[in-house]
């Protein structure tokens, strides 16, 4: 994909409190521009939506800002992460790609079992079914969870998070249409995830998910060997970072994060969290 920043950009990235235009590079390789509670977290946010009017912005929060061996924050799609401290090797990439192969031969069949609405768009398109593995934790996909909604966000950086640091992400990406937007100029396309799950799968529609992938999709190992490493990580799209102390963030009454059910509903059935289920349990066989 392509680096944010050919056009300037606007960012909070050290211990200024005043948003000024930055570099890609040093807002990743900053510490966190620090904010105390969720309410000056949403003003800066809101600063850097005007002030970066040429871009959408979404969210991701983490407990831990990952570091490259550069000590520039690192958001890669589950399926390029390290394996230990090490690149991946293509032994190991050839079997991430093989196992996701399996996993969505598995979705199409428990799917149109299940009869679930929009089962032919499934079968056609493989981001769509990419995006549901991957927000439902099957198995290592070529995307990355983010969020439309900045509360979401910051409520999963702080989920079960007994340390005094929690990060939020804030990423720029071309304006967004329809179920898909794919940019060729950014290299970049982002998924909607309530546009790939039917709506009996309550979960996605609640989160405001979406999903980012590089544009062209990279489909096996044959055509990961085109890219280097360093390209296939989402920090190249980096406009912010922030970080809190996540037991004083909600001081506030009147803005809290969102419930453990809120995030996760356990009261309705989701088919879409018993074929994830199954679908982990077949590939757990045929590792065995």
């Amino acid at each position: 994909m392509e680096k944010i920043g050919t056009q300037k950009i606007w960012s909070y990235y050290d211990g200024v409190g005043a948003a000024r235009p930055a570099s890609n590079h040093t807002i990743r390789g900053g510490p966190g521009h620090v904010v105390g509670t969720y309410f000056q977290l949403a003003n800066k946010v809101a600063e850097l939506q005007f002030r970066n009017r040429d871009h959408v912005l979404l969210f991701r929060g983490q407990k831990r800002d990952h570091l490259t061996t550069k000590k520039n924050s690192s958001l890669k799609a589950s399926l390029f992460r390290l394996e230990g401290k090490k690149v991946p090797s293509p032994t190991t990439l050839e079997k991430r790609f093989k196992t996701l192969r399996m996993a969505e031969e598995a979705l199409v069949v428990r799917y149109s079992a299940e009869k679930l609405l929009g089962f032919e768009r499934l079968k056609r398109h493989r981001i769509l079914r990419w995006t549901i593995l991957q927000h439902y934790e099957v198995c290592a996909t070529p995307l990355l969870d983010v969020t439309q909604s900045l509360r979401i966000a910051a409520s999963f950086a702080s989920h079960d998070n007994e340390t005094d640091s929690a990060f939020v992400f804030v990423f720029g990406v071309p304006n967004l249409s329809g179920a898909v937007t794919a940019s060729s100029e950014s290299g970049l396309q982002i998924i909607r995830l309530s546009s790939a799950c039917p709506p009996a799968a309550v979960r996605p529609h609640i989160q405001e998910g979406y999903l980012l992938g590089e544009y062209p999709e990279i489909t096996d190992y044959e055509q990961n060997a085109h890219y280097s490493y360093y390209e296939m990580d989402f920090g190249r799209r980096l406009l912010a970072k922030f970080r809190f102390n996540p037991r004083l963030f909600w001081k506030s009454k009147d803005y809290r994060p969102a419930s453990d059910n809120a995030l996760y509903p356990a009261e309705h059935r989701d088919p879409l969290l018993l074929i994830a289920g199954q679908i982990k349990e077949k590939i757990e066989k045929e590792k065995g």
